[in-house]
């Protein structure tokens, strides 16, 4: 019954397939990426969260109207989505690799919280 449901919407790829493609990264190694260049940042906050103070250079695609054609491209690089606290980010995460996209998914430990924990730079 659920693989029928899962073909019904075009998601038959098995669920352990998706999520060995979908990786947590903590702050040290996103902040690594970032002074490296190597890093996408697409933050799933709603877009007043955004505005208050987000990750230098993050893209806003606010869960609430996820399309994973709004994500920039990330070929190359590593694509990590980013939330206030690390839940939000799981089903953009899980809706982007439905998508079909190819490369591996990151999703940040903690989210913003940990990200100005750590003393992230922040853009506002």
């Amino acid at each position: 019954m659920l693989k029928t449901l899962l073909s019904r919407f075009g998601l038959n790829r098995s669920a352990s397939a998706t999520s060995d493609r979908i990786k947590t990264v903590d702050t040290a190694t996103v902040m690594g990426w970032l002074r490296d260049g190597t890093a996408v940042i697409v933050d799933v906050r709603e877009p007043h969260e955004h505005r208050a103070g987000h990750i230098p250079g993050a893209t806003s695609v606010p869960l609430s109207r996820f399309d994973p054609a709004r994500v920039p491209d990330a070929t190359g690089k590593h694509l990590v989505f980013q939330c206030q606290s690390g839940r939000r980010c799981g089903p953009a995460s899980a809706r982007m690799a439905a998508g079909g996209y190819a490369g591996d998914i990151h999703r940040l430990s903690g989210g913003m919280a940990a990200w100005m924990a750590a003393s992230g730079p922040v853009e506002r």
